[in-house]
């Protein structure tokens, strides 16, 4: 029998996406994605779910507020690393070992530079963000909450930043178990420090955050080390840095347009929560006691986080699929890939769907991030009718999320862009018009339920739209490729790096 050694060792081995059957290629690699992108919503909700049963009322609803702030800054980090690993796996399929290493050099140079920039400009805005989503100083203690978490998390952007980067740049030469392995150990750090820091050493919301970015930090260090020590064909020398402005902009072109449509979305979410909080106000501007609907639809965007991520866990796998076969030339695979993808990920959306539904009886999910005496009937009236509209249509957002990683995968970040665009041009328009003129009126406390209907709606309509921008390159561009021989040449741990 093989040792654990043994064992883990050949469970960590890259996948070759280029070869075998293309469904099982993009299970077997996107499913150590799947865990991994669940591990990443128990961050989430384990934060949640220790402050909503520890802290106020209010400091709650502080915590709920700014996720779309906290999504603006961090998902456009996880973009732009995406992005770059695109270029990564272009060589990996072309063979080009020597390319690979110029591809991770150059990933470390623009993350470092992107690192810099979102931290000075998220601390340095974030008043005026705040802001911008109802969040003031007038609601003191739902201001300090707010302030103080999102203070801590943009200063650990770092963190973040090349924790995605590592991850991407492993996934790009097929391994997506160690990623998985690393994020276990650290969503464990992150439950352990929670409760050291919230409930022994009492820091509150600042305990929360704390733990989140220390954690991440040392999944973060850890990976480096395993990477180097693993993979002998990405140990950087001084003449991988040595880079062209060419090589830079090719990943500049890449990466930036997805971090942008990332956050792109995260604007139009913004939106909206400014928008939710009205539903909390008083006719007078004075936010009502327990602030239900923030709870209730925060509660309610948190489980659609956990539904959606093995979607878009797939939609990671589809990216390196298609950027792999796209530099190997392999465009039959391409095709075959996203039709199966499409195939699987509706069959995911019928799974999780099912699941939400089910949590809605009761409010039964509400018991996860809020304490017993949060959960009220308006909270979990808020949070069902903003469930029962999503999950109607999460089959749209899982199309999104494979269309966009093969339009990624195949170097057209142009649609990537576009749709984010057109989403947010959407969300925006229904979230600002529609909630006002079916409720006659301002919209606060008082408000219609078909106003919050049509509050809910904005996400839908916005994906609708994502959808119609896609369809043409899936089909130009994927669906209709011509096949030119591949180059099957594989990236493995043990090879000696090789220079073309």
């Amino acid at each position: 029998m093989l040792n654990i050694k043994e064992k883990i060792k050949n469970l960590t081995q890259p996948v070759d996406l280029r070869k075998g059957k293309e469904w099982k290629a993009l299970l077997l690699f996107s499913l150590p994605i799947i865990f991994s992108y669940l591990l990443q919503q128990v961050y989430t909700i384990s934060d949640a779910a220790i402050c909503g049963q520890t802290l106020s009322a209010d400091e709650v609803a502080g915590v709920n507020d700014v996720s779309p702030l906290i999504f603006i800054f961090l998902q456009f980090a996880f973009g732009c690393t995406a992005g770059f690993s695109v270029i990564t796996s272009n060589r990996v399929g072309e063979g080009d070992e020597a390319g690979v290493r110029k591809s991770f050099a150059a990933q470390i140079v623009l993350s470092s530079v992107i690192t810099v920039i979102l931290t000075a400009v998220s601390l340095l805005c974030l008043k005026p963000l705040l802001s911008w989503i109802n969040v003031t100083e007038d609601n003191a203690l739902v201001f300090k909450a707010a302030y103080s978490y999102c203070f801590v998390i943009f200063s650990g952007i770092i963190a973040q930043m090349f924790y995605n980067f590592i991850c991407s740049v492993l996934r790009s030469v097929g391994d997506s178990v160690t990623p998985l392995i690393f994020l276990f150990v650290s969503t464990v750090l992150n439950v352990g420090l929670d409760l050291l820091f919230i409930k022994v050493f009492r820091w509150g919301v600042i305990g929360a955050a704390s733990a989140t970015v220390a954690a991440q930090a040392l999944s973060t260090v850890a990976c480096f080390i395993y990477t180097f020590v693993k993979y002998k064909s990405l140990r950087l020398k001084a003449q991988d840095f040595k880079l062209s402005i060419k090589e830079l902009n090719r990943h500049i072109l890449q990466g930036v347009p997805l971090g942008l449509q990332f956050s792109v979305l995260a604007v139009g979410i913004i939106v909206m929560q400014g928008e939710l909080v009205k539903f909390d106000l008083s006719p007078e501007g004075v936010m009502v006691a327990g602030n239900p609907a923030q709870n209730g639809y925060g509660a309610a965007c948190k489980l659609g986080g956990l539904l959606m991520s093995p979607m878009s866990a797939l939609g990671a796998g589809v990216v390196s699929f298609t950027a792999q076969n796209y530099g190997a030339g392999e465009y039959k695979r391409i095709r075959k890939g996203i039709l199966q993808a499409t195939l699987i990920v509706l069959t995911m959306y019928v799974v999780f769907a099912g699941v939400g539904l089910l949590l809605t009886i009761n409010g039964a999910y509400q018991y996860i991030f809020l304490s017993a005496d949060k959960v009220t009937e308006q909270s979990v009236s808020f949070g069902n009718r903003y469930l029962y509209v999503a999950l109607s249509f999460y089959c749209l957002l899982g199309l999104i999320f494979v269309w966009r990683s093969g339009a990624q995968g195949i170097e057209k970040p142009f649609f990537t862009l576009l749709t984010g665009t057109v989403e947010l041009v959407a969300r925006i328009g229904v979230c600002i018009f529609l909630p006002a003129a079916i409720n006659g009126g301002a919209i606060n406390c008082e408000a219609s339920s078909a106003a919050y209907i049509a509050l809910c709606f904005a996400d839908p309509i916005a994906w609708i739209g994502g959808v119609a921008v896609l369809a043409y390159p899936v089909v130009r561009y994927m669906l209709l490729m011509k096949y030119k021989p591949p180059k099957p040449v594989a990236i493995q741990p043990d090879s000696q790096p090789t220079d073309k």
